[in-house]
């Protein structure tokens, strides 16, 4: 995760197998098939009262794309990834920042997560994440009938 943050603001304008794509709004990276995901997808969409968050699943060739930028993979993605002003974020810094920007009770909520250290953040997301159909099951977000969810979707074909 440490060379995530380490790459140039809009690094992924530069890879010619990244497809080009609006960046100028906060867009999250998920796993499409996840349940737990998709209900996460569906609270930011709630939440995000200026209507600014776009949202890409890992499955669809911009997020396969942008996934493989960052060195995630996205056949198997152990965490999700939050794009904002060019720069990515995953784990539970990604859903800290999110939360952050959302504000309200979620900003509430998660505000204890930044007390942890970077690496047990990094190690509770993984157990987390390696787990989810587990703990969640799965589903088709793609598939979700509520039109203004649908329009944050990008990327998906």
């Amino acid at each position: 995760m440490a060379r995530l943050r380490e790459r140039p603001a809009f690094s992924y304008r530069a890879d010619a197998s990244v497809p080009a794509f609006d960046d100028t709004d906060p867009i999250v990276f998920v796993d499409g098939n996840c349940a737990f995901c998709s209900r996460g997808a569906q609270l930011i969409a709630r939440n995000d009262h200026a209507g600014e968050f776009r949202i890409a699943t890992v499955q669809s060739p911009l997020g396969r794309a942008v996934l493989v930028h960052y060195g995630l993979d996205p056949d198997d993605p152990d965490s999700w990834l939050y794009l904002v002003d060019g720069r990515a974020r995953t784990s539970l810094d990604a859903l800290i920042a999110v939360a952050r920007r959302l504000g309200g009770w979620l900003r509430l909520v998660t505000a204890p997560l930044r007390l942890l250290p970077r690496a047990a953040q990094d190690w509770l997301y993984r157990r987390i994440a390696r787990n989810r159909y587990r703990l969640m099951g799965r589903t088709d977000m793609c598939a979700i009938p509520d039109p203004a969810f649908r329009a944050r979707l990008i990327g998906q074909g």
